[in-house]
């Protein structure tokens, strides 16, 4: 039995909507991940969440699957007005290293679910400070492989960790999806998860 449909082929996201315990399948798509011009970070993050959101919902339609609400997810990161997605190779990395290297930056996470009958977004942003990184360090995290496909270049539950010195804000956030708030998004939807069993939302139990 399917309660959710995930717009992502995320490992992390997977893994963190699997701790929350819902029943859900993933769905692969291909939605453009391209900022428009003059598009504010908050806006564009928020935008990108729900079309993957409602990409999904037209995939359930074509591919006559059992219907459920789709949950979309983006994440980017902020700093000094930069907007860092993943990068695009090894130097696009370094470059993005070396702005965020000894200060701080915003991790902005969108979540977005929709049905045929409404839809929901919501964003959490988390700041994030990274010590002083020097360019041999920088030059063997690329070679690991690991930041290949993370916004900011960077994993926080991965190698990337060893260069946060701190955060404020929701660390699951950083990883791909903010727990609290997904929850609260999939009460609205009465999708079920381990606290909310038959996915009422707080208001309206018994």
């Amino acid at each position: 039995m399917t309660d959710l449909y995930l717009a992502s082929q995320s490992p992390r996201r997977r893994e963190l909507l699997g701790q929350l315990g819902v029943q859900f399948e993933p769905l692969a798509l291909s939605v453009p991940e391209e900022r428009g011009a003059e598009e504010p970070p908050a806006q564009y993050v928020e935008r990108l969440a729900l079309e993957k959101a409602r990409a999904g919902l037209a995939r359930l339609g074509k591919l006559r699957l059992p219907a459920a609400p789709v949950l979309g997810s983006d994440t980017i990161g902020v700093c000094l007005g930069k907007v860092l997605e993943k990068p695009l190779g090894r130097d696009h990395a370094l470059t993005m290293w070396r702005l965020m290297s000894g200060r701080e930056h915003q991790v902005m996470t969108a979540v977005a679910v929709c049905s045929p009958e409404r839809e929901a977004v919501c964003r959490v942003t988390t700041t994030v400070w990274f010590r002083a990184l020097d360019e041999r360090e920088m030059e063997a995290y690329w070679a690991s492989g690991e930041p290949r496909d993370k916004a900011g270049g960077y994993g926080i539950q991965g190698l990337g960790g060893v260069w946060v010195d701190r955060i404020e804000g929701s660390y699951s956030a950083v990883v791909g999806l903010p727990m609290a708030q997904t929850a609260e998004l999939l009460n609205q939807f009465q999708v079920p998860w381990w606290g909310h069993p038959a996915g009422v939302p707080k208001g309206e139990r018994p």
